[in-house]
C-alpha cells in the first residue's frame, strides 16, 4: 500500500510540476534547431554518420555499375582498338572496385559510432583514390595502330560516362568524386603537356570542367540532403514531444474529470447534511424575529435575527443551486417525467415573480399559441428554468422596463419558451461567460442583486437532460432574449396540419 502511494504521488508531481519547465526546454532546442536550418553554411556534424550510413546502402544497391562501366569500356576499347592491354586494365578496375565494396560490406555488418564515422569515411575515401589510380592508368593507354582522334575521342567518352557514374554512386561521400578523378586530371593534363595536341588538350580540358562541374553539384545536392535529414530529425523530435504532451494531457485532464465528478458526487451526497442545520438556523432565527417565545427587549437583537434569517436563506438558495448543479454532473439528476403543459407552467411563474416585478413598475406581457398540447418532462425542473429565466429578467430589467413571455410551437414540431426583456443586456462576447458556472457577465457584477452564476449552467444542463436546446441572444443597450426549446418528441399531440387560410392567434395578457 506504501509503495503505491508513492507512485501514484511521485506520478502527480511530474504531471503537475515538470510539465512547463520540460515544454519550455524543447521550446528552446526548437527554436535553436529552426536558426541552424536557417543559417547554418555547411553540413552539421551531427549528420554525418546518417550521410555515410546512406553512402554505404547506395554503394551495395549500385555495386555492379561500375563493373558493368568498366566491362564495356573495356570491349569497346577492345573492339576498336584491338589493345590486349585495355584486358589488363579492366582486371586491375574490377580488383579496385572489389576492395571498395569489401570495406563496404564490412561497414554495413557493423554498428558505426560517432567516433568511428571519421575512421570509415577516411577508408572510403581511399578506396576512391585506388579507383582514381586505375581510371588514370586509363586515361594515360595509347594506341599504336589508331590513327586520327578516334582513340582520344573513346577514351574522353568514357572518362565522361565513369565520371558522371561515379558521381551518382558517391553522392553522399564528401569529396569523393574529386578523390576519383582528381588523378585522372592531372594524368591528363601531363600528357597535354608532353604532346600538345588539340585533341589531348580537349579531352583534358572536357574531363576538367566536368569534374568541377559534378563537384559543384554534388556538394549542394549534399548539403540539400542534409537540410532534409536535419528537418526529418527535427520533425520526429516535435512528433514524439506531442506524443508525450498529449498523453500527459490526456492524463491531467482524466485526473480533472475524476476530481470533478468526485467533488459532485460529494456535494449531491451531503445534501441532507448541508440542508438540515441551516433549516434549523433559518426556522430559530424566525421564531426569534416574530418573538413567538416572547418579545426580545433589546431591538438590536432583533434587527440581528432579521440579518441571520435574510443570511441563511441566501445561503440555503446558494447551496439549493450547487447541489443541482453537483448532481446534473453526478449523474444523479433523475427526472420525474410526467404529462404537463408548458404555458400553464409558465403562468404559474410568472405569478411568482409579479410581487417583485410591480415593486419595479414592470410590465410582464404573455403571448402564447391557443390551443398547446402537453409535453412530457419534469414539471419541477421546467418550474426551475422558466422561474430562473423570469428572475434574471425581472432582476436586471430597470424601473418601468417590460418583459415579455412567449410560448408557441417551434419549426421543427417542438414547443418553447421565450423571455424577453429591455434591460441593458450582455455584451457578445460575454455570452459564453454567463453560461458557465459562476460566470457573471460586467453588467451582472455591477448590479446590486449579485447572483451566484449558476441559474443558466442549470438551465442548460435540466434542457440538456430533457434532450432539449437553450438559446441566449442579448444585444447591448437593447436588451436579452432566453429561449428553452424543447424537442418534437416530447409533444404528446402533434401539430395539426395548417391550411393557408388559417391563422394562428396568439392569447395576449398584460401584467402590471
Amino acid at each position: 500500500m506504501m509503495s503505491t502511494g508513492v507512485s501514484t504521488s511521485t506520478d502527480k508531481i511530474i504531471v503537475d510540476k515538470s510539465r512547463s519547465h520540460r515544454n519550455k526546454a524543447v521550446s528552446r532546442a526548437v527554436r535553436s534547431t529552426r536558426e541552424r536550418l536557417q543559417t547554418a553554411t555547411g553540413i552539421s556534424p551531427g549528420f554525418e554518420r546518417e550521410m555515410l550510413q546512406l553512402h554505404i546502402a547506395s554503394a551495395a544497391q549500385s555495386a555492379l555499375a561500375v563493373p558493368m562501366v568498366v566491362a564495356l569500356i573495356a570491349a569497346g576499347g577492345i573492339y576498336l582498338t584491338e589493345e590486349i592491354g585495355l584486358l589488363a586494365w579492366a582486371v586491375l578496375a574490377l580488383s579496385v572496385h572489389a576492395i571498395g565494396m569489401l570495406v563496404a560490406r564490412r561497414a554495413r555488418k557493423r554498428e558505426i559510432a560517432a567516433e568511428d564515422v571519421r575512421r570509415w569515411y577516411r577508408r572510403f575515401l581511399m578506396a576512391q583514390v585506388l579507383m582514381g589510380l586505375a581510371w588514370a592508368t586509363f586515361a594515360l593507354q595509347d594506341c599504336g595502330r589508331c590513327t586520327g582522334v578516334t582513340f582520344e575521342f573513346y577514351k574522353g567518352s568514357s572518362l565522361l560516362v565513369a565520371l558522371a557514374v561515379t558521381a551518382v554512386s558517391t553522392l553522399m561521400l564528401r569529396n569523393a568524386i574529386l578523390c576519383a578523378f582528381l588523378p585522372t586530371v592531372a594524368a591528363l593534363a601531363v600528357s597535354a603537356v608532353r604532346t600538345p595536341d588539340p585533341a589531348t588538350v580537349g579531352m583534358a580540358a572536357i574531363i576538367a570542367a566536368a569534374l568541377a562541374f559534378l563537384v559543384f553539384m554534388t556538394h549542394r545536392l549534399r548539403y540539400t540532403s542534409a537540410q532534409l535529414l536535419s528537418s526529418q530529425s527535427e520533425k520526429d523530435d516535435l512528433i514524439a514531444e506531442l506524443e508525450v504532451a498529449k498523453s500527459m494531457s490526456d492524463e491531467a485532464r482524466r485526473r480533472a474529470e475524476e476530481a470533478n465528478l468526485a467533488k459532485s458526487r460529494f456535494l449531491a451526497s451531503m445534501s441532507h447534511e448541508l440542508r438540515t442545520p441551516l433549516n434549523a438556523i433559518l426556522g430559530f432565527s424566525e421564531v426569534m424575529s416574530t418573538e413567538v417565545l416572547g418579545p426580545l427587549n433589546n431591538p438590536v437583537y432583533k434587527e440581528y435575527t432579521s440579518d441571520i434569517h435574510r443570511s441563511g436563506q441566501h445561503l440555503l438558495n446558494l447551496i439549493n443551486e450547487i447541489l443541482d448543479l453537483s448532481r446534473i454532473e453526478a449523474g444523479k439528476y433523475d427526472l420525474s417525467e410526467d404529462s404537463v403543459h408548458l404555458v400553464d407552467i409558465a403562468e404559474d411563474c410568472i405569478g411568482m415573480v409579479q410581487l417583485r416585478a410591480r415593486a419595479k413598475n414592470i410590465t410582464i406581457s404573455e403571448q402564447v399559441e391557443s390551443g398547446m398540447p402537453a409535453v412530457w418532462a419534469d414539471e419541477k425542473a421546467l418550474r426551475q428554468v422558466i422561474l430562473n429565466l423570469l428572475s434574471n429578467a425581472v432582476k436586471f430589467t430597470p424601473q418601468g422596463g417590460e418583459v415579455v413571455v412567449k410560448a408557441g410551437w417551434t419549426a421543427g414540431g417542438g414547443q418553447y419558451v421565450s423571455i424577453r426583456d429591455n434591460g441593458p443586456g450582455i455584451p457578445e462576447d460575454e455570452i459564453p461567460v454567463v453560461l458557465s458556472a459562476f460566470g457573471q457577465g460586467s453588467i451582472a457584477i455591477k448590479s446590486a442583486e449579485q447572483g451566484t452564476g449558476l441559474g443558466l449552467p442549470i438551465v442548460q444542463a435540466i434542457l440538456a437532460k430533457h434532450n432539449g436546446e437553450f438559446i441566449l441572444k442579448s444585444k447591448l443597450r437593447e436588451g436579452t432574449e432566453a429561449i428553452a426549446i424543447l424537442p418534437a418528441k416530447r409533444v404528446l399531440q402533434s401539430l395539426p396540419a395548417v391550411t393557408e387560410t388559417q391563422a394562428v392567434a396568439p392569447r395576449r395578457k398584460s401584467f402590471a
